[in-house]
């Protein structure tokens, strides 16, 4: 077998063997028959993989080496999803005074996040240099989407009706031509050279022909 195969987790079944132990019950059996309509209830056995515990872990954790993550390798281009988060930041992001806060509580019961968010704009103010900054954007193309309105409304207040186009590589992620859609933009595409970077000379080309128009 070549060294990247990897078995079906059935193939590797074998009669009787199980790959869990459980404790006794230490509460009634019920019958499900009591509970559930006859049409919800099955009449054979599900066809599962017999497997012993070693076996399972060992294919799964297998599998998981032919995955490409942030905890194995570098992502160059991805969503913001993807990108390294410390891992304390995110068992600090699943604490049930942050994480399951519900969006019409009381502003008395929610002092600790607001602090929070407010130091993360301080500290983002401080780092950019910006006057404002603001966290209502959930994900990565939520906050280009942002940013690309921000961008549309100041031509607008200013009067200049004129910038209605949007240069985008032909390497970029697919949320950015996206987002300028539909912030109402004209998407144009600038080439990528042999080395993955942005073609200078079509950049130049894309940008004297835009200016004419």
């Amino acid at each position: 077998m070549h060294k990247e195969d990897q078995p079906l987790i059935f193939e590797l079944s074998t009669p009787g063997r199980v790959g869990y132990s459980l404790p006794e019950m230490d509460i009634p059996e019920i019958d499900l028959s009591e509970l559930l309509p006859d049409g919800f209830l099955r009449e054979e056995e599900p066809e599962l993989p017999e497997a012993s515990e070693l076996d399972i872990m060992r294919h799964y954790t297998a599998l998981s080496k032919r995955n490409h993550g942030v905890d194995s390798g570098f992502y160059p281009l991805g969503s913001c999803t993807m990108k390294y988060n410390p891992k304390m930041n995110e068992n600090v992001a699943r604490f049930n005074g942050f994480a399951h806060l519900h969006p019409l509580q009381d502003e008395s019961s929610v002092q600790g996040a607001l602090e929070l968010m407010y130091d993360l704009q301080e500290h983002l103010i401080e780092i950019t240099g910006m006057d404002e900054v603001t966290l209502q954007p959930a994900a990565g193309a939520h906050g280009e989407w942002t940013g690309l309105m921000m961008i549309r409304a100041y031509h607008e207040a200013n009067g200049d009706d004129k910038r209605t186009k949007v240069i985008v590589p032909d390497s970029a992620h697919g949320t950015n031509p996206a987002s300028a859609t539909v912030a109402g933009f004209e998407t144009i595409t600038v080439k990528s050279d042999e080395n993955g970077l942005v073609d200078l000379e079509d950049l130049k080309k894309l940008s004297v022909k835009i200016q004419r128009h």
